[in-house]
């Protein structure tokens, strides 16, 4: 069986990894992958957003599975041009991966169903932003409608930010048409938590819950970056708070899809908050999270690939998904300066003692050599017993991959595990 995997960063090492492990697989193609998934799949030079090639391509090599993962590629409508020509798929049509594509679509899909999220205003010309903002409750968060790397969302602590924030958006179009629209939002409190869920269109299936560290520096300070760790599952997911969001967030968002002629199916990611009023949804994303795939799916029992094609063929109600109840922790190592400024091009050495997990999220191939060629270059992944064991894993394993320039953060996980303390 060939198998086409459409990306190419840590989450789609983690995939393909994991797809691997399939005996029916006999070839995986990652397009356009990187420099460190060589070992693992056929790398192919044809860009994640390049969709007439990337059928093109499909088509000639007779694929008989595609896995379209990031968010560009499926908004674009890889899945629909794939399908068309019989190429079976997991990932949603551009008419469902709108619920990330458009914020100012998912917020207002949230409102009409009832769907728990923050209090917003839309706003399609800047003065009216502008002057809304004179008024609003600060802090408030500023979101440009479209795709913008993760980066389109700015937490303002003054008016002024918040202002700032709608200029560069709207004005200055730091985001290009992202921000020809934004949205205007309440500034919720408590607990972040990511989940990710597999569905058919019928039938949900949650996976392990888990914990990102977006800002650049320890004590979550410095820049917002894609993330420079995870941790799961997430300890302030507990039993009850699952069983509210599958009842006040996760079925009705399904069912809010289908009545809007949007079946989703694929990878739908719930971004969280638990607030004092219950948990409410930041964002939804069309597809995977990363890094969050990176902790997510090495706790998957159930083969990879026999879910996504049970999804395919809309039979996810016969596979029983199930999670191992251990725990994961990856650190990512960048190259010093992200998520601004920073030099590529180091050799990335693991040495033979590497007792890990490694996925490679920017690498490419120099004179032989797997060379370091992102922001975020690898994440090193452990899975223990417990999150303690887990955490200090993956820090005693970074110790064993080393490239020029290389940064991490050292309290991974150190949030999740002071709430674990405390209860």
């Amino acid at each position: 069986m060939k198998v086409m995997v459409v990306g190419g960063g840590g989450r789609e090492h983690t995939i393909i990894k994991k797809i691997k492990q399939n005996k029916s697989v006999t070839q995986i193609f990652a397009l356009p992958g990187n420099g460190g998934m060589k070992d693992d799949a056929t790398l192919v030079d044809i860009g994640a957003k390049d969709i007439e090639k990337i059928v093109q391509f499909a088509v000639e090599n007779k694929i008989d599975f595609a896995v379209v993962a990031p968010d560009d590629p499926l908004v674009l409508g890889a899945v629909d041009a794939l399908e068309e020509k019989g190429i079976k798929c997991f990932g949603p049509k551009a008419n469902a991966a709108i619920i990330e594509g458009s914020k100012v679509f998912s917020k207002n899909l949230m409102k009409k169903y009832g769907i728990p999220t923050a209090e917003y205003e839309v706003f399609t010309d800047k003065d009216s932003a502008l002057k809304y903002i004179e008024t609003c409750p600060i802090p408030t968060v500023i979101k440009a409608d479209g795709l913008a790397l993760g980066k389109g969302v700015v937490i303002a602590m003054t008016r002024d930010e918040a202002k700032n924030a709608v200029i560069s958006m709207m004005e200055d179009k730091i985001f290009g048409e992202s921000g020809s629209n934004v949205v205007v939002e309440e500034f919720l409190e408590g607990p972040e938590v990511s989940v990710l869920a597999f569905t058919d269109g019928k039938t949900l299936c949650p996976m392990v819950s888990s914990m990102d560290h977006k800002r650049a520096l320890d004590g979550d300070k410095g820049l917002n970056t894609g993330g420079m760790g995870t941790i799961a599952p997430n300890p302030c997911y507990t039993k009850e708070v699952a069983q509210e969001c599958m009842k006040t967030i996760f079925l009705p968002t399904i069912e809010a899809m289908n009545k809007e002629g949007r079946t989703f199916k694929g990878c739908l990611y719930f971004g969280l908050m638990i607030t004092k009023n219950g948990p409410k949804v930041i964002e939804y994303n069309c597809r995977f999270g990363d890094p969050e795939t990176q902790v997510v799916l090495p706790l998957l029992e159930t083969d990879l690939l026999d879910i996504m094609m049970a999804v395919a063929d809309e039979r996810l109600e016969e596979i029983e998904v199930k999670f191992s109840d251990k725990s994961a922790c990856c650190v990512v190592m960048a190259s010093n300066g992200y998520p601004g400024k920073y030099e590529t091009g180091f050799e990335i050495k693991i040495d033979s003692n590497i007792k890990a997990d490694v996925f490679v999220a920017g690498a490419k191939i120099k004179d032989n050599k797997v060379v370091t060629g992102g922001g975020r270059v690898l994440g090193v992944v452990c899975v223990e017993d417990t999150l303690e064991k887990a955490v200090n894993a993956a820090y005693e394993n970074v110790k064993h991959v080393t490239f020029d320039n290389a940064f991490y953060r050292k309290d991974i996980g150190k949030r999740a595990l002071d709430i674990i303390k405390e209860k």
